[in-house]
Formats: structure tokens, sequence, C-alpha cells
């Protein structure tokens, strides 16, 4: 397991850890089913881009585990560099998601070469923030009570998006809730703890079975897009309440230790027998309420530290008294299951910016370069020409001040700021009959194929560019497979980031579109730029990563 997952975190670094911002780029987590959780402009390599709370949470977690194994096995310099690592990834979360003013964290950041915080909460996120350790002290605290929390639990993401089905939008996962509830009792939050433990059960015995995901709305399972019975991660989160929660067990490496939490309104005496723990077997019984223990014996001995050693073997009781007293008083973000107003689609015209009245939005923010310009009452904003890139987004913003995503970034800038080199003046041809493409042909790239390209770029003056590709990839559907092909992008010896080419439709070979931009500084004159397959590019599918080129664009956005 120890190769494993320093080797996976060792290809991560290179293709999704972002040096600037400190972060992992990528995918949200489970959240997998992009329109449900993205604003529908964003296509994979924008996902890709993308920096998210959960995943970001996940990372930090890894990267602690890693440390821990890599000190028992010795190697102390492998621990050293990875807790560095868990550490900057845990301050980069607390300086770019953190969101002082609402007491959670955002959802992700988001973008193309401007990258700006969605304010939407993510449960889950939230959740691992909290019960790793990403959330310290007093801001723990404020998560768990500050997070909007549904009529029928925790939803996977707050507020909701307009026009999307039910599933990971407008929905509450049992496995989700069962998370929120053990970050609730970290926090010592009762209320929020009770409530979880109900969110989990009323569902259960209202259907019979633990249903993958029910409708926020309603609190029904009927409406969402896939469900399950007897679903493994909803069974596995109502167990976690049990062992977790009320009974308060926390595997660590060298012992199992005891912080039971059992709302007031649950006490009285539980039996828990047989427990396997090692080469232990144990028979658990827990009385009274609250989050304090009064006193915890093994085989009628004090237990220190309320910790099971894990070199225990054999049948043994352990008998665990609460102290009776209710947490301090906290509170629950108990709010309506409302939804943020649509997305806008922004448009240029006459030298002003315009897009669609939405029905529900009062005002509009806009955006330049992912900071905030303005703030309208109108559908239009005059924006004057400029020597310089800017990118343009606008946020569309409720009667009750719930924003939505941000438009597409539009793009203006003074011709000239952007120069195309034809990937084919570098290499042979494909001979495939593909449309599209701009200048002569276009050049395969696979794990075979040119798999090294170097082309030569001129830069006009020393600033800040963008370098992506213009490609194609047919190999698969957007929204689900695994043969995204990577490649890494250097100059000369130097490595400066990860192209994806994710696949843009079913055999869509003349679908062409471009890459997620590597942002480098250049010096003015003549460089070489080479896009390589090397070893920590390889995909999940392991057999096909390959993609079509038609020309490498370079932007100066600064």
């Amino acid at each position: 397991m120890y190769p494993i997952i320093k080797q996976s975190i060792a290809d991560d670094q290179l293709n999704a850890y972002d040096a600037a911002t400190g972060l992992v780029r990528g995918e949200s987590s489970f959240l997998d089913w992009r329109e449900q959780t993205y604003p529908r402009w964003m296509q994979p390599v924008d996902i890709y881009q993308s920096e998210n709370l959960g995943t970001n949470a996940v990372h930090y977690h890894a990267n602690v585990v890693l440390a821990q194994m890599a000190q028992q096995l010795g190697e102390t310099a492998v621990a050293s560099a990875h807790e560095k690592l868990a550490q900057r990834i845990k301050q980069s979360i607390n300086e770019h998601l953190w969101q002082a003013d609402r007491g959670y964290y955002g959802q992700y950041l988001y973008g193309r070469n401007f990258l700006v915080l969605s304010p939407r909460a993510e449960g889950l996120g939230e959740a691992l923030s909290v019960l790793f350790g990403v959330a310290d002290g007093e801001r723990a605290q404020q998560v768990v009570a500050k997070t909007p929390t549904t009529p029928y639990g925790i939803s996977c993401i707050y507020p909701q998006i307009p026009g999307i089905p039910p599933y990971h939008n407008n929905a509450v996962w049992p496995f989700v809730q069962s998370f929120w509830a053990l970050a609730a009792a970290k926090a010592g939050n009762e209320p929020s703890v009770m409530e979880s433990i109900a969110a989990v059960y009323r569902p259960a015995a209202l259907f019979l079975t633990n249903k993958e995901n029910f409708v926020a709305a309603n609190g029904d399972y009927a409406g969402t897009q896939i469900n399950s019975s007897n679903m493994l991660w909803s069974l596995s989160g109502s167990l976690g309440l049990v062992y977790k929660v009320l009974f308060g067990m926390e595997w660590q490496p060298n012992r199992l230790v005891f912080h039971p939490f059992v709302p007031q309104a649950l006490q009285g005496t539980r039996q828990l027998t047989g427990l396997h723990y090692r080469g232990a077997v144990l028979d658990i019984s827990l009385q009274g309420y609250g989050n304090q223990i009064s006193s915890i014996t093994l085989d009628g001995q004090p237990l220190p530290e309320a910790a099971v050693p894990a070199t225990l073997t054999g049948r043994h009781a352990v008998r665990i008294e609460l102290r009776n007293e209710a947490p301090q008083p906290t509170s629950v973000a108990r709010v309506a299951n409302l939804f943020s107003p649509e997305t806008p689609a922004v448009a240029y015209a006459n030298g002003r910016l315009h897009w669609a009245a939405l029905p529900d939005a009062k005002s509009y923010k806009v955006l330049k370069n992912g900071q905030l310009l303005t703030t309208v009452a109108t559908t239009e904003l005059a924006v004057p020409a400029t020597a310089t890139y800017a990118e343009y987004q606008v946020v569309a913003v409720g009667p009750t001040g719930l924003e939505s995503f941000a438009s597409e970034p539009l793009v203006m800038e003074k011709a000239g700021l952007h120069r195309q080199y034809q990937v084919e003046a570098v290499a042979p041809k494909a001979g495939h009959p593909y449309k599209g493409f701009s200048g002569t042909g276009f050049v395969e790239t696979s794990k075979s194929l040119n798999t090294a390209l170097t082309l030569p770029v001129l830069v006009p003056e020393t600033g800040l560019y963008a370098v992506d590709f213009r490609y194609a990839n047919g190999n698969g559907p957007t929204n689900t497979n695994n043969q995204c092909a990577i490649r890494t992008l250097r100059m000369g010896g130097q490595r400066l980031g990860t192209i994806v080419l994710p696949q843009r439709g079913v055999a869509e070979w003349s679908n062409w579109g471009f890459t997620n931009a590597v942002l480098v500084h250049l010096d003015k004159g003549s460089h070489r730029l080479t896009l390589t397959f090397e070893p920590a590019n390889e995909n999940m599918n392991g057999q096909v990563n390959q993609a079509m080129l038609d020309y490498l664009r370079l932007t100066r956005v600064q």
C-alpha cells in the first residue's frame, strides 16, 4: 500500500498540484456528473483546471497519512517532505477557499486564466475539512454551525442549481450526512449531531431500506436520476453513526480511542458485543449522554486515555460512563432549500457587455480578470477598448443574496496578443480524414506516435503567457470513460506544467477545442516549447492516450 500511495501522490504532484495557489486541481470527489455541480459552460478541461474543497481536503489527508507511514518505515526524508506538502495544502485551502463573511469554505476556484471562488457550500468538503483538521478549533465550530442545512439534511451543494434534476444537485446523500455527523461530533455541536442522525434514520425507516440519495426539496427518493436500495455507502454511513459517533471509536495507528457523543435525547444504556479489534474481541457498554467521559474501564480497571492498545489480545469488557452533561449550546444554520439564479450568458457588441435579464436576479456582479469590477442593476455595461488581455464574467445575484455561477469568461484582447504555431510544421501530418482543422493539417500524438513535439516560438515582449493547444479527442464521451490524453509541457529541461486533452465525444474527431492553459513567464525572444508523453502522464485507461493536435496558441495575459 505504501509504494502505491507514494507513487500516486508523486504523479499527482506533477499533473494536478498548482504551484501558484498551493491547491490541487481536479473534479470534486464523488460529485462527478459535471452539470450537476458545475456551470454548463465548463468542459472537462475546465473542471481539471478547477480547485475543489473536498478534493483538496482528501489530498491534504493523503499526504498526512503517507508521512505517517514513511515515518514508521524509517523514511524520514519522505515523511518530512509530505508533512510540508500537507501543511502547504492546508494553508492554501484556508487562504483561497475560506469565506470569513459566511463562516464556511467555498466550493471551488474555477475559470480559465483567472480563477474565481464559487461561494456555494459543498457538504462533503465542509465535513472533511473539519474531520481532517484543515479547519482548526473555532473555525471548525464555525463550519459546522454556519454551513447551510436544509430541512431534510445537509445537501451535497447549497444553494441548488436551477434547471438540473436531483442527483447531486438538490439532493441529500446519507453517506455525506454521516460524515457531517462525524464533523459535528468533533466540533461539539449537539443539535447538528442529532439532526444528522435523524436525517439518516428517517428515510431508512420510512422506505425500509438504505437508499442512495434523496431529493433535498421533499426528502423522497422518487425523482432522483439514479438510486439504489441497500446502498453500501449509505449502510456504512448508518453503521458509522453507531461506531464512530455514539460509541466514538477512532482507529489510530497503534490504538483504538473512545470519545463517545450521545445527544441528550438519546440517553440510556447501549451494548456493543463481539467487536473484533486486531487480536482482541471487545464487549462494550455505554451509559449516559454528552461527549465527556466520566469513567472508562477495561475489565474493571481504569483505561488510560480511553485507548485500547493495538497489542491487546483475547476477549475483554469495556465499560464507559458519560458525565450526563450536554455540550455548550451551539447552533445549526437551518435554511429553506433555495435555488440560485441561472448563470448569465454574456456577449460583447458596440463597446458594451450585455446579457439577458434573469427573472430571479436583482443585480449583476461584473468581474474582470477574476476581480469584482462593478455591480449593476441593468443588463449591460460599457467596456472601453483595452490594449491588454481581459476576461469578463457576470454573476447574477438573487433577492436573498444567493449568487449564480459566473458566466463563461469572455475574452477581450488587442490584436496581436496571441500567436498560433501549427504543429504540422514540426511533425508529419496525420492521414486521418478529419475536418475543421486550421493550416495544412494536424498531428497525431499517442503513446507511440510523436511522444515529443518541439515547437519554436517567438515571444514579442516579456510577460506572463498562456500556452495551450487546439486539439481533438474522439475516443469517448465527455462525461465518462478514461481516455483523456495527458502530456507534459517543457521549455528545454524546465517543466512548465501539464496539458490535458480530454475526450470531446464518441468518434468526434472533427470536434476541435482547446486544452487547459499553462501560465508561464517568458522573456522576449525565441524559445523552444516541447510537448512530451512521460511516465507520469499515464491515464487510468493505460492503453489509449491519444489526441490530434492542430496548433499551439501563445497568449500574453499580463
